[in-house]
């Protein structure tokens, strides 16, 4: 496998709940190749949640490290923290959190112009519609569109800045299976014919098994590494 687009080293988050300290993380390491489709499974409360805001820079841990292509961003300030977050990591939410006044376009661009990379990101979509067979639906505001199409702009979104990594919390939590399946078709398809590299934390096994590999998580670590499925 090629060298890794993410890694953790060593990650520990502890809250202080009354005179309890919950171990929300305690010492993970996981790296995530270039390339790579990574599920992480476990039950709630287990840490999986926890590990996503902290490989997307949106919390910071207690101890440990986190690596996006390799560059460390534990001494980062809070510019550079937004701007690494910005260029190198796509979310994708189980409530798709599109803006309900923009269009399918509009939506998918806007981190492009947060980038000020509107002209280059216009050229993008162009691909990636193509890709996600949205092409006939860029005009179309989000309660024009079905669960799934929801689900291929907030991709396309993603992928708007040509992120490292795309981080996918729950990405079919609110859609039947029909649909699941062919938003987890879409992510398989990218990571084996367009080099997308995914990490998405879900609850569903059947969903887990599009990806390469299930990490299984329980109070705080990981409990059967690397578990291929």
């Amino acid at each position: 496998m090629n060298e890794s687009a993410i890694k953790a080293i060593n990650l520990s988050k502890h809250y202080q709940l009354g005179d309890e300290l919950i171990k929300a993380l305690d010492g993970v390491n996981l790296s995530v190749a270039k390339s790579e489709f990574v599920a992480i499974m476990g039950p709630s409360g287990s840490g999986k949640s926890t590990l996503m805001h902290l490989l997307g820079l949106l919390d910071l841990a207690d101890s440990g490290e986190v690596f996006i292509e390799g560059q460390s961003t534990k001494s980062l300030n809070d510019d550079e923290l937004t701007a690494l977050r910005r260029d190198k990591l796509g979310f994708i939410f189980q409530n798709f959190e599109l803006i309900p006044s923009l269009n399918a376009s509009e939506n998918i661009l806007l981190p492009a112009e947060v980038a000020k990379k509107k002209q280059a990101g216009e050229e993008r979509l162009k691909v990636l519609a193509e890709q996600l067979g949205i092409t006939n639906r860029l005009e179309h505001k989000p309660n024009q569109l079905s669960g799934g199409q929801r689900q291929r702009i907030a991709i396309a979104r993603a992928l708007i800045n040509d992120p490292a990594v795309i981080l996918a919390d729950e990405p079919t939590g609110n859609l039947d299976s029909k649909t699941s399946t062919e938003v987890l078709k879409v992510l398989r398809q990218g990571v084996d014919k367009y080099n997308w590299t995914v990490v998405m934390v879900t609850h569903d096994l059947a969903a887990a098994k599009f990806a390469d590999r299930i990490i299984n998580f329980r109070d705080g670590k990981i409990y059967k590494k690397d578990e291929q499925k």
